[in-house]
């Protein structure tokens, strides 16, 4: 996972005066010496050719920061100033209420600072903040936006091969056993499914700090795909695509043939594109909760993985992205097998269990009566996930 130095930051320094060489200083809280950044590749168009300054007007001292080397050498990621956002526009008082109301809460985007880079003996490090005190000086060269497109795949690809690393997936050979011509797949014994479920872990991890980079990004499916190596999904969404602007052409050509919404093969295409859905339902209604909990449950006092709030946000976030590895897939073209989804889905249920708990603990410690019913509603929706989960589950061993 990524080190995470927002909160840490005290001040620091980002030269990218050099086209094709990225270097800084980042000093932080409760560190005498300052990280040293040498980077290769550039900063968004945005920051090309110029120094960046900026400070944290709130440093804290952040202990596993200590853990960083000095020495940060290795592949530049994102580094922009104008990366977009969606900032809410209420108070946290008000969002709560907002979700308990399943009602959008409203934002607006705003551009926020955000360093990543991938050190050779540290892995991902990041910077993500919005009130930053930010100085740019003038540049010293310039970068195109042809240029710009460029490095922003360079840092794709760079993430993908960093998420590879963290999944280390296996191949499924691996898992034949040895069998005569004509012979049905043997059954995989149990250092076998724990091999793939720690596989399935590591999938976990690298879809949820996916999910995280790419959240508020206008075509985040489609990157989440390509830096999780779901080559099979990027097919299908270029399919899917691909239909819709052919069924667009078909309805430009002669409008007084298009379907109504009660004909019955208009409502047949609509079932068959919700079944070529690339997400699904499941999933994303787990994802939604994930997400809303993020919201609703302040984190910022949490003292380790003990914490109720901690184990609540975290928890939910592992369903979520466990349900992605087994469901999602299938839109691609991957059918994972019956027993190993089971095995999945067993996990789940354990964790909504140990969720379910954690938010009985902030329920009965909440005071504030608006912050009680949006964990209260929450709750709920996590019951609603469990009895899917066990309805699945039915219907994988009925198969």
């Amino acid at each position: 996972m990524a080190w995470r130095l927002d909160e840490a930051v005290e001040h620091g320094i980002i030269d990218n005066t050099v086209e094709g060489t990225t270097t800084g200083k980042i000093w932080l809280a409760g560190r005498d010496e300052p990280l040293i950044l040498s980077l290769n590749g550039d900063c968004w168009r945005d920051l090309a050719g110029s120094v960046l300054e900026f400070e944290n007007p709130n440093p804290q001292v952040v202990p596993d920061a200590n853990a960083l080397d000095t020495e940060q050498s290795g592949i530049i990621g994102d580094i922009t100033a104008s990366r977009k956002a969606r900032i809410p526009e209420i108070s946290d008082l008000e969002i709560m209420e907002y979700h308990r109301q399943s009602r959008e809460v409203p934002c607006q985007w705003r551009n926020i600072l955000y360093l990543e880079w991938f050190s050779e003996i540290n892995g991902r490090v990041m910077i993500e903040a919005a009130g930053y005190k930010l100085e740019v000086s003038s540049r010293e060269w310039e970068m195109d936006e042809d240029l710009e497109e460029a490095q922003k795949l360079a840092n794709m690809n760079t993430m993908r091969d960093f998420m590879a690393q963290i999944i280390r997936r296996i191949d499924p050979s691996e898992y034949i056993k040895d069998t005569k011509p004509g012979d049905a797949r043997a059954e995989l014994d149990e250092f076998e499914w724990e091999e793939r479920l720690k596989e399935s872990d590591r999938l976990t991890d690298a879809y949820q700090e996916t999910l995280e980079k790419y959240i508020d990004d206008p075509d985040a499916e489609r990157k989440e795909a390509f830096v999780m190596g779901w080559d099979g999904l990027l097919s299908a969404m270029a399919d899917r695509d691909e239909e819709e602007d052919d069924e667009d052409d078909d309805f430009e050509d002669d409008g007084e043939d298009w379907p109504s919404s009660d004909d019955e093969d208009f409502e047949d295409e609509e079932d068959s594109s919700d079944e070529e859905n690339c997400v699904h339902p499941l999933q994303a209604r787990a994802h939604e909760v994930a997400m809303r909990c993020l919201v609703i449950v302040d984190l910022s006092h949490c003292d380790g993985e003990a914490d109720p709030a901690e184990s609540f946000s975290s928890r939910l976030m592992q369903i979520s992205s466990k349900l992605a590895g087994v469901l999602n897939g299938r839109a691609s073209g991957y059918e994972p097998e019956a027993g190993f989804v089971l095995a999945v889905l067993k996990r789940c249920l354990n964790w909504i269990n140990e969720a379910v708990g954690s938010c009985n603990q902030l329920i009965d410690s909440e005071s504030d009566t608006d912050h009680l019913a949006a964990l209260e509603h929450l709750r709920a929706d996590v019951f609603g996930i469990r009895d899917e989960i066990i309805e699945l589950r039915r219907e994988l061993k009925q198969r």
